[in-house]
């Protein structure tokens, strides 16, 4: 029989919060913190971009103009120039440190004295922790005109080695990536060797027993696994390819007129139009756009990449 009329009570709702959890919260809230004040509050301030902003009336009483403050980026007659160099230098950035750090880390992996190995690993680490004004001086110290190690040698050699090489268009496509190389391979290099150490030693006692050189080892073993990592790299990459680097691009150039056309980005143009105008709106659209932009090629590679390797894609 069945009984009617009972009270049933519902069951309650078991609680996601356990207390063993407590100390990962606790250590997760200053980063949570961090993000909320210096990520998240200053979100209020986009809305800049859209208005002509009048620091005495604040932000929310400036009063709107639309998309005027965009027409800065688009009318110009450098936009094309400052897009192009911030575009294709990314790209550049992004292929050439992927192939260095990659073949860093393979060849790193291999080397039998283990401390040879740190001593080359720290070696290659040390210029990701320098400030760009440090490497604007080492560059300096090789491009003086005076004073330069370069010209020093043509001298020596019986050349003039007077070339002022912050006018020298030429010489800066190629000199820039070598320093971004310079400067952030390391970092990658240690990411990647991370990695290359937690892949089991079996697969590659397997290979040595069916006669695998070291290329073969690398090629069918070592790659594949790093193929996650190195698509999620090349994901978030995509978010930054519309941003350019302002440290590399205005200090270690010196910030020289001569050779805009190859070394301007639309950071440092803009920073030099800030100079002058002093528009802050403007510079919250250029922000903004860089954002919006970034923010849709991250999904659009996203996409690409999960229909090539699903397993390589962030989501």
């Amino acid at each position: 029989m069945v009984r009617t009329g009972t009270n049933v009570k519902p069951k309650k709702k078991k609680s996601k919060f356990r207390k063993e959890d407590l100390p990962l919260y606790v250590m997760a809230s200053p980063t949570l913190v961090y993000l909320l004040i210096f990520s998240y509050a200053p979100m209020c301030g986009l809305i800049m971009a859209f208005q002509n902003f009048n620091i005495q009336k604040g932000i929310f009483r400036s009063p709107l103009v639309g998309f005027k403050n965009f027409e800065f980026l688009f009318t110009t007659s450098d936009a094309w120039i400052i897009t192009r160099n911030t575009v294709c230098y990314n790209v550049v950035f992004i292929i050439v440190n992927l192939i260095i750090s990659v073949s860093l880390a393979l060849m790193l992996s291999n080397l039998r004295s283990g401390l040879y190995a740190k001593t080359m690993q720290t070696i290659y680490m040390m210029p990701y922790f320098l400030s760009y004004a440090v490497v604007a001086i080492i560059v300096n110290a090789f491009l003086h005109r005076d004073h330069g190690v370069v010209n020093s040698i043509l001298r020596s050699l019986g050349q003039p080695g007077k070339t002022n090489w912050y006018h020298q268009i030429k010489i800066w496509p190629p000199l820039l990536v070598f320093v971004n190389a310079w400067k952030h391979v390391g970092y990658q290099t240690v990411l990647y060797l991370a990695v290359i150490s937690s892949i089991s030693v079996d697969y590659y006692e397997a290979a040595v027993l069916d006669g695998a050189t070291k290329w073969q080892q690398a090629r069918y073993i070592t790659i594949p696994h790093l193929r996650y990592i190195i698509g999620i790299s090349l994901i978030l990459s995509m978010s930054s390819i519309f941003r350019g680097d302002f440290g590399l691009f205005y200090t270690v150039t010196m910030n020289s007129g001569m050779i805009y056309p190859v070394t301007d980005v639309i950071d440092t143009y803009i920073y030099r139009a800030l100079t002058y105008l002093n528009n802050v709106g403007m510079s919250t659209a250029a922000g903004f756009y860089q954002s919006i932009v970034g923010f849709f090629l991250v999904l659009i590679v996203n996409s690409i990449v999960n229909k090539i390797d699903p397993d390589s894609a962030m989501f």
